[in-house]
């Protein structure tokens, strides 16, 4: 495996822990105790979602086609591949290829920012038309009553998810920095797996979100 010409720095564990290892072990624990609670978070969302759709369809039916299956599909492609170069920034962490991790991590902060630029299109559509959530829906064109329920969900879903994706991108812009820095090898790479993992949550949160909004 390639590394990368500078010497790279030992990390040395903290005193609570028995070694390296345990270190590791006890991170990754706390991160996978962390996403358990984003999971029941958007999970309960979601069941709400599924509820009250099943209890008003022809208002979530309405307002599911002023969304563009087509914008949440190349949404859908741009986070696949984020994953991917992800999971490439953390092998190469893994590898001691600073450099390239680097330039993995940059990769996946750029599909990052198209995501969140297609969605602030998306928002900006809907708000021109006045479908806002909840009391600022001001949209008079609608067939269903109660049509500004859908969008309180959708802006709630989307909403959070979004947030989570800029959360992402700001971390990964952290262990980037600390990358150039050469501060990760083959024996300490923990933060680049742990930023790892929670954007991957993130994907696969829309994986669920995409076809339960935009196709369903």
């Amino acid at each position: 495996m390639s590394t990368d010409s500078k010497v790279v720095n030992t990390h040395k564990h903290a005193h609570h822990f028995k070694d390296g290892q345990h270190e590791f072990q006890s991170s990754m624990l706390g991160v996978w105790l962390f996403l358990a609670t984003e999971i029941l978070m958007f999970g309960g969302l979601i069941v709400a979602y599924i509820i009250y759709n099943s209890m008003y369809p022809e208002v979530f039916a309405e307002g599911a086609k002023f969304l563009d299956w087509r914008l949440g599909a190349t949404n859908t492609i741009v986070l696949l591949l984020s994953s991917w170069t992800m999971v490439m920034g953390v092998r190469s962490a893994q590898t001691n290829n600073n450099k390239l991790c680097v330039k993995y991590l940059l990769a996946t902060i750029v599909f990052g920012a198209i995501f969140m630029g297609i969605k602030y299109y998306e928002y900006t559509h809907k708000f021109h038309l006045g479908l806002y959530p909840g009391e600022l829906f001001s949209f008079t064109g609608g067939e269903a009553s109660n049509l500004a329920l859908y969008f309180s969900f959708y802006f709630c879903l989307t909403g959070m998810h979004g947030l989570h994706v800029i959360i992402g991108i700001l971390l990964i812009i952290w262990v980037l920095l600390r990358a150039k820095k050469n501060e990760f090898n083959s024996e300490y790479y923990t933060p680049v797996e742990g930023v790892g993992l929670f954007w991957h949550l993130v994907d696969v949160i829309w994986i669920y979100l995409f076809p339960m909004l935009y196709l369903i």
